[in-house]
């Protein structure tokens, strides 16, 4: 059962759907928990995997636990994988169970700016093991959790690379053919979007038909309300559309030409994977894991962050040449595939599973009672 808090559109959340969908059905019974709420990523589920929804309102709700600890024995649930905070909700109804837990870190920003934590490492003490976006996020996890290494694992996130999303047509969106650049990042000082807005100014110069698109649910209305400000006192307005949060993020991407990211601070970026599984050619800064997702800029460009010049330079030289733009796309769409498809990460995690069950794995046929689970049962 994979435990997160809520399917928002965001990259946490799109990466348990992900992997839910995508486990191996001969090996696992899929579950999916949301601790508080549903979102937009609700429609992506797949028709088989169970849900529980506990809708819990407060950081401690004693029901919630009750109920996802019955649901765990009521339903001989195994494994746990919790997602980011939902390891504190997850690690008291597996208490005095023999459910194991695994937690996975999407916190890259700790590693970055070395937190303490120690709630998580309370939290993490004697769990099966960890999962982390990034290597930095691993290092962190055995320094300053003070967990074995040998049950700390990097595994790069799945992306799907056709989820079936209809078309969009080209007039629908603001822009240009050949002149969209997409950003796809929640609102969040980590993203950076006043580096992104300022170098769209020099673009805007040079290349007056270029069209930024801003994609993204707002985090922190304080920091959206200043970017919006700066992009009015940079003349921008006409050049800069905030989408805000969509449900058909991949649509989108299929009818822009280039994806940007501006980030100070990283895990393994979904947006990157998203757009090169559109064949989009991408700019990215170089932090976090953007480097492995553009194969050390050889799938895409990558610039120091915090550089409005030089992701200005980037995004005009592809800007200025198609050929340019579809080899990139391409070299993206081929690594990213090779690299973060899902069935190469779902082979990894199989393998995390298996070594934190001990290496006893039931890979036979399901029981009847399984199968009657899986085809009708929702908990809420």
């Amino acid at each position: 059962m994979h435990v997160i808090d809520t399917l928002s559109a965001a990259g946490a959340e799109r990466v348990a759907v992900n992997i839910v969908n995508h486990l191996p059905r001969d090996k696992y019974a899929p579950y999916l928990c949301t601790t508080r709420s549903d979102g937009p990523l609700d429609a992506l589920v797949a028709p088989d995997v169970v849900r529980v929804r506990l809708r819990r309102t407060a950081r401690f709700n004693a029901g919630a636990v009750l109920r996802l600890r019955r649901v765990i024995r009521s339903n001989g649930i195994r494994l746990l994988h919790a997602h980011s905070s939902a390891l504190f909700i997850a690690r008291m109804a597996a208490a005095g169970t023999n459910t194991r837990i695994v937690w996975h870190a999407h916190f890259g920003r700790y590693a970055t700016e070395d937190r303490r934590a120690y709630h998580y490492r309370m939290a993490t003490a004697g769990i099966g093991g960890v999962i982390t976006v990034n290597r930095e996020m691993k290092e962190w996890c055995t320094r300053r959790l003070k967990l074995p290494s040998k049950l700390v694992w990097y595994l790069p996130n799945p992306v799907s690379l056709n989820d079936g999303s209809p078309e969009i047509p080209a007039e629908s969106l603001p822009g240009g053919l050949g002149q969209r650049i997409i950003c796809l990042a929640n609102f969040r000082p980590e993203k950076d979007h006043f580096t992104l807005i300022r170098a769209m100014a020099r673009v805007a110069r040079e290349a007056p038909s270029a069209h930024l698109l801003l994609a993204g649910k707002t985090n922190h209305a304080a920091y959206k309300k200043a970017v919006e400000e700066e992009i009015a006192a940079l003349g921008l307005t006409a050049r800069v559309s905030i989408l805000g949060e969509r449900h058909d993020v991949s649509a989108i991407l299929r009818g822009c030409d280039i994806g940007v990211l501006s980030s100070v601070s990283e895990g393994l970026p979904m947006s990157l994977l998203e757009y090169g599984a559109a064949r989009l050619p991408a700019v990215a800064t170089d932090v976090g894991q953007c480097p492995d997702v553009l194969d050390h800029g050889r799938a895409g460009i990558l610039v120091p962050k915090e550089s409005p010049e030089k992701l200005a330079s980037a995004l005009l030289s592809l800007l200025r040449s198609t050929e340019e733009r579809k080899k990139l796309g391409d070299r993206s769409y081929e690594w990213v595939s090779k690299t973060f498809g899902a069935e190469t990460v779902m082979r990894q995690l199989c393998g995390i599973y298996e070594t934190v069950l001990g290496g006893a794995m039931d890979c036979g046929e399901r029981t009847q009672t399984e199968r009657d689970i899986l085809t009708s049962q929702t908990w809420s």
